[in-house]
């Protein structure tokens, strides 16, 4: 059973973050980033930024902080034993700080399917504004799900 097309254009529920020092320091170890802008307040000064910045790709956890991240997927009946992570676009608009509350909102923006139903991909758009509503990033997840009763 896929995902019905009416989901498209669904809007999820908000979810914000306080953007803390400590969380980026480890994001930015744990994902091998060694320019010290990242991991040292001095060195951020030092190179003009106001705080250590938000390193690449640091956005998409925001939707982490949810008790159960991917309960989108299964309101919308996605069996999650099937899905594989299709791609995830960032398109920064401007460059975001600790010290920061960022919120994201995602919308259901595609649903379509290939190999006659086998694989249904999902798409998801998030915009991650900052306290004022000002556009931070928009994000942009494809999950690929897997319908091997289809494909049999």
């Amino acid at each position: 059973m896929g995902v019905d097309p009416a989901a498209i254009g669904t809007v999820l529920e908000p979810v914000s973050m306080d953007i803390e020092r400590g969380r980026l320091v480890a994001f930015a170890r744990a994902t091998g980033q060694l320019d010290p802008v990242y991991s040292d307040l001095d060195a951020a000064k030092n190179a003009g930024h106001r705080d250590l910045p938000v390193p690449p790709t640091f956005l998409f956890a925001i939707e982490q902080e949810l008790p159960n991240a991917f309960q989108w997927g299964l309101d919308l009946g996605i069996d999650l034993r099937y899905v594989l992570h299709g791609g995830q676009d960032f398109s920064y608009h401007r460059m975001a700080y600790a010290g920061e509350r960022l919120t994201a909102t995602s919308t259901i923006a595609e649903v379509y399917t290939k190999r006659g139903g086998a694989l249904e991909f999902v798409v998801k758009k998030t915009a991650v504004t900052d306290e004022s509503g000002s556009l931070v990033a928009d994000l942009t997840l494809t999950l690929v799900v897997r319908h091997p009763e289809v494909a049999a």
